[in-house]
């Protein structure tokens, strides 16, 4: 077997390292979902979807790696096995957590954390453990901040991939319709253009050092590769306005209420295998 080398590295590298304006990264992420929409025509699931499985070329074209535990997809609410599952947390459909096995509506899911990690520069939460508590508070409906200039059309859109429900998500066929019509044809209202624009402004600005070491990993315990995860006694996924209310932030910070760490963190030892 043949692969093309990539020498430009992962996701994370490339966008640190280019600094990418706004609609460059909208064709990146057309390409992304259109690899993806590839694997779902295949009838298969790619089940370990996030950032350092696009890897780029010289010429900064994403292409989707680590295909090794792409199986056929099953639209059906069917648990798997008690050993486990295998991933990297913070990308996985909440549903996913809970056991159920992977489906297509779960890589949407991964596809929505990655969008917004590439368009806010910021790893997903970066700033705490994690682990059986952070597994609790997403099925809570805790998702990554979005960064406050992002423009509200693909804001939206990010949040309809990581919505708690999986039959509320977007298809990749769909996401690739929606992206592509932006990248080729821009927008048709003079607010979205605005936006980009200040977007583009603003997000030059969380470019620094200092703001570019807090925007990556800054926890011990905060891990972005993929591993074996068996989380016992979730809730039902549920979407949550409270939460989401306070998603957008100009600042990259998630923070857990600390009753809410309290009591989650309990019985932690006895939930996960």
């Amino acid at each position: 077997m043949v692969l093309k080398y990539c020498d430009s590295g992962n996701f994370r590298n490339y966008y640190l390292n280019n600094e990418p304006a706004y609609y460059l990264k909208l064709n990146n992420l057309k390409e992304i979902v259109r690899g993806l929409l590839d694997i779902h025509n295949a009838g298969k699931v790619h089940k370990d979807f996030h950032s350092g499985n696009i890897l780029y070329s010289s010429v900064g074209y994403p292409l989707i790696s680590d295909l090794g535990m792409c199986q056929s997809a099953n639209n059906e609410k069917k648990l798997v096995k008690q050993e486990g599952i295998y991933g990297v947390l913070p990308y996985m459909a909440p549903e996913v957590l809970r056991g159920y096995q992977y489906t297509k509506a779960s890589d949407i899911y991964s596809f929505g954390i990655m969008m917004n990690e590439y368009i806010s520069e910021e790893t997903p939460y970066n700033n705490i453990p994690h682990d059986y508590a952070l597994s609790i508070k997403i099925c809570k409906g805790l998702r990554p901040i979005i960064f406050k200039y992002t423009p509200k059309l693909l804001a939206d859109l990010i949040t309809k991939c990581w919505d708690a429900k999986a039959e509320n998500r977007p298809t990749a066929k769909e996401l690739y319709q929606i992206l592509n019509k932006w990248d080729n044809y821009g927008y048709d209202d003079s607010d979205t253009k605005s936006q980009v624009n200040e977007y583009d402004d603003k997000i030059k600005l969380n470019r620094t050092n200092e703001k570019r070491s807090n925007n990556i990993q800054t926890h011990p315990q905060a891990i972005y590769t993929s591993r074996l995860l068996n989380f016992k006694n979730l809730p039902e996924p549920v979407n949550s306005d409270a939460i989401q209310s306070t998603l957008f932030s100009e600042g990259f910070d998630c923070q857990l209420d600390e009753s809410d760490l309290n009591e989650m963190n309990q019985d932690d030892e006895n939930n996960i295998e």
